[in-house]
């Protein structure tokens, strides 16, 4: 890895420089664009996949990364004003006539994206190409100064989260897109870790965060145990082999509901994409991108929803940690074993925003409108293994609803 590369792809990006962001914002097209050779190879030049909730149509994807990037910096003349500037503010025209009326979510719900008349692969190609060379150009002659450069930043961290995003559909579709798993780890024992004042929130206003992650809010923590590494293959197992999915007690309600819905229609006991499980062996068959392949006994447990990870969690007498616990144990425990960055891990808490929230301009248009969301979605903390590196930091915050399983997500646990 090339020094120049190694400081692209860091979390350090967050308050990148406009040469980092130069070479960054060039490294995040080309991952779209190989991203896409792989559905093409898969699919064929139309990319047509089945309508689903947990799908999005991956020429949309593509050319909605294009189209918010063009919105919020070559359309947008108060873009030196960074977070200040106005969500409708006025606009110069796209370069793609129909470009809002495609990819502007907020004019194109989910459910429509399948029948759109989209442009071909080579047209969606073209206008990638085309608003990235603008983006660069712009970018050139931009100050190197915070605000300026606060849009180009933001351009790289949605390309980066709709990067993962399009990896997750092709796990969902079954389309190889050439990552491989993180292999397993040797098992540590539970860390304690001593009680402590935390503050939770983005500390540093001059860098690049999510508005979910923004804010201030002191908690105090008391001492806890957290598992040195997320639950693996061959806990879970156990877990099955003790009847866990056929155990109404260890589920919360709406999970046990959940679950006998899912288990009627396509009869689960197991986390999605679990093809077989030999209880007596503790042997795993998932399906990875489209091949059914044998889970190590050490690798970490994926694809499974909150109510599965909060049963698991009650099976074991534990508990699932709280955004604090994980947090904490991340920035102080990496050296004693704390392993993360395989999967997303589910935490115990509801999407609530910190103290100072104040929600993104932008954010409805990236489909990131959190608002509606809390007090109803899980926060997810940590990375997976298709995370950017650059997207990987001890305190990136995601979320998403308690039954959602298409994602890289696991969990671990901490003592009652």
């Amino acid at each position: 890895m090339s020094a120049a590369f190694a400081a692209i792809d860091h979390p350090d990006m967050r308050h990148a420089s406009r040469e980092q962001l130069s070479l960054a914002l060039m490294d995040a097209r080309n991952h779209t664009l190989q991203l896409l050779a792989r559905f093409e190879r898969a699919l064929g030049e139309s990319l047509r996949v089945p309508a689903a909730d947990d799908v999005v149509p991956p020429l949309w994807l593509a050319g909605h990364v294009a189209w918010l990037a063009e919105y919020w910096i070559a359309r947008n003349p108060q873009r030196a004003l960074g977070p200040r500037s106005p969500a409708d503010g006025v606009r110069l025209a796209s370069i793609e006539p129909q470009a809002d009326e495609w990819f502007d979510p907020r004019l194109v719900g989910h459910a429509e994206r399948w029948s759109l008349r989209l442009p071909g692969l080579d047209a969606i190609k073209a206008y990638l190409l085309d608003t990235v060379e603008t983006t660069l150009e712009l970018l050139e002659h931009t100050p190197d100064e915070d605000d300026a450069l606060y849009f180009f930043r933001m351009a790289l961290f949605h390309e980066d989260l709709r990067g993962e995003e399009l990896v997750t559909i092709a796990q969902t579709l079954g389309v190889p897109v050439g990552l491989a798993l993180p292999a397993g780890a040797a098992s540590r024992s539970p860390l304690l870790l001593p009680a402590t004042r935390w503050t939770l929130g983005w500390s540093d206003d001059r860098s690049f965060a999510l508005d979910i992650e923004r804010g201030h809010e002191a908690v105090d923590v008391p001492e806890f145990e957290i598992d040195a590494q997320p639950v693996t293959w061959a806990q879970y197992v156990e877990f099955i082999a003790d009847g866990g999915y056929d155990r109404e007690e260890l589920w919360h309600p709406r999970g046990w509901n959940w679950l006998e819905r899912q288990a009627a229609a396509e009869g689960r006991r197991g986390p999605r994409h679990v093809e077989q499980i030999g209880v007596a062996s503790g042997a795993v068959m998932q399906n990875i991108f489209g091949k059914p392949t044998r889970m190590g006994a050490s690798q970490v447990a994926m694809h499974a929803s909150w109510w599965e990870a909060e049963a698991w969690a009650r099976w074991a007498g534990r508990r699932l940690p709280t955004e604090a616990e994980w947090e904490i144990a991340a920035q102080q425990a990496a050296r004693r074993g704390f392993r993360w960055g395989d999967v997303r891990e589910w935490t115990a808490g509801t999407l609530r925003p910190f103290a100072g929230f104040r929600q993104d301009a932008w954010a409805p248009q990236a489909e990131l409108d959190v608002e509606t969301m809390f007090g109803a979605a899980r926060v997810l903390r940590g990375a997976s293994f298709a995370t950017r590196a650059r997207m990987r930091h001890a305190k990136a915050r995601a979320w998403a609803l308690a039954e959602r399983d298409e994602g890289f997500v696991g969990f671990r646990t901490c003592a009652i």
